[in-house]
């Protein structure tokens, strides 16, 4: 089923806020940027590369200024859409919102973290959930790592978890992101203990694709440094099959594309 005519004027709203707010810094060509000594000094390395291109240096740095804004702005555009299909919301586990988790799955926890860098055993989601999801009622409590979700969806029988990331993530950045996600389930489960827990890694687009909405997740998994070390691919929710996930429909990324394309053509008029 495709979107709701509701879910495409919300969508719509988000795609429209975005391209408001950034026709606005969009740099007027000839205009200076604040002074960027370093910009400059280093891109003198890269002149004979950017001549072709026939644009000035202090215009280029002001287009890349405004394309990392850009940027930041559709990473959270990407939370908004994914709380519209999937009806859930962003929710933050930290300060005085911190969970616990039982002594039992904190050491579990890094027992899996280290055979995994170690590569004593490869990333078994399967295995992992019956490590941390096994413990002992009387066993003590701990405090759980801090941790966000970006799309956090609670139903009367299980709890949805996604951490959405739309860049790609740094060298060594695996590790960190699943002792958090293992945490996150184990403290959730430890919250919720009658209901089933999945946590996902959304990626909202394939960048190694050369089809738009296409993916392929052994490529992706080459592609990102030290992931395939710590995740299995029933793990990683990537380009069409998130936006699937999150709808509970086919053919979701497309019609986001759709809505996309409309909303440029009346926000340019």
């Amino acid at each position: 089923m495709p979107l709701t005519q509701d879910q495409q004027n919300r969508i719509s709203e988000v795609v429209k806020d975005i391209l408001l707010r950034r026709i606005e810094n969009f740099p007027e060509l000839g205009a200076q940027i604040r002074n960027a000594p370093f910009h400059k000094a280093f891109l003198e390395c890269f002149k004979e590369r950017l001549e072709p291109l026939n644009i000035e240096m202090p215009y280029l740095i002001a287009l890349a200024s405004w394309l990392h804004g850009l940027n930041t702005s559709i990473g959270t555009g990407f939370e908004n859409i994914s709380h519209i299909l999937s009806g859930g919301y962003k929710r933050k586990f930290t300060g005085a919102y911190k969970l616990r988790v039982k002594t039992t799955q904190a050491s579990q926890i890094e027992n899996i973290i280290r055979d995994l860098k170690s590569g004593t055993h490869l990333p078994d989601l399967n295995r992992e959930n019956k490590l941390i999801f096994n413990y002992p009622d009387a066993d003590q409590e701990v405090d759980s790592l801090e941790f966000t979700v970006d799309t956090y969806v609670e139903k009367e029988n299980e709890i949805v978890a996604i951490e959405l990331k739309s860049v790609r993530p740094n060298s060594g950045e695996g590790r960190g992101e699943k002792q958090k996600i293992l945490y996150g389930k184990a403290a959730l489960k430890c919250q919720s203990p009658n209901k089933g827990i999945k946590f996902f890694i959304g990626f909202p687009f394939d960048p190694t694709s050369e089809d738009s909405t296409g993916y392929n997740k052994e490529r992706f998994f080459d592609y990102l440094i030290e992931f395939k070390k710590f995740f299995a691919y029933d793990e990683v929710l990537l380009a069409g099959e998130l936006w699937d996930f999150l709808s509970g429909n086919q053919g979701t990324m497309n019609d986001i594309l759709d809505v996309i394309a409309e909303t440029v053509c009346q926000v340019r008029g």
